[in-house]
């Protein structure tokens, strides 16, 4: 009689421990932005340039160094930082500097910014700069977009493919 109680103390646990992850499967429910929005991600990773060049060493820097140390080059690692810049309609909705990954700070940049905005017709324009260049942009798009509610806008950021693309889903 006691294992039959127990049997039957598992079996009730068991069940309801289905029931609470039955219900907290599908509730509450969540919403990822206002449905009555459309959505602009900003993501991608970008390597920027080094913050100083490459430089030869002498013949008498080279003797200096150990034997087994010994190069022609000095090449600092750390880059600069991505400056991204989206304007809509002469606003602007994302002006940030992002740092380099890694110990070094020599990584690549990455990026990802969701920012919420009212459907509707829309000039958008993206800028980065990815040099030492104080002011300007080394890179600059502009498109002419008409956003849904609940629509995701994305921009990528490709320097092999001349700068920035932009797709709807």
């Amino acid at each position: 009689m006691p294992k039959l109680r127990i049997l039957l103390g598992q079996i009730v646990a068991f069940i309801l421990f289905a029931l609470l992850i039955g219900y907290f499967s599908n509730s509450p429910s969540y919403t990822y932005h206002d449905p009555e929005m459309a959505l602009i991600m900003v993501s991608f990773s970008h390597a920027s340039e080094h913050k100083e060049k490459c430089r030869r060493f002498t013949q008498e820097e080279i003797a200096a160094l150990a034997p087994n140390m010994r190069r022609t080059m000095d090449c600092p690692r750390e880059r600069v930082p991505v400056y991204v810049e989206i304007m809509m309609d002469g606003n602007s909705l994302l002006s940030k500097s992002y740092n380099p990954t890694g110990l070094a700070k020599d990584g690549s940049t990455s990026i990802y910014e969701s920012i919420p905005v009212k459907p509707g017709q829309h000039q958008l324009i993206a800028r980065l700069r990815d040099s030492k260049r104080e002011g300007g942009f080394d890179y600059e798009s502009s498109i002419s977009i008409s956003l849904e509610p609940k629509e995701l806008f994305i921009i990528d950021f490709r320097k092999d493919l001349d700068g920035f693309l932009f797709s709807e889903r």
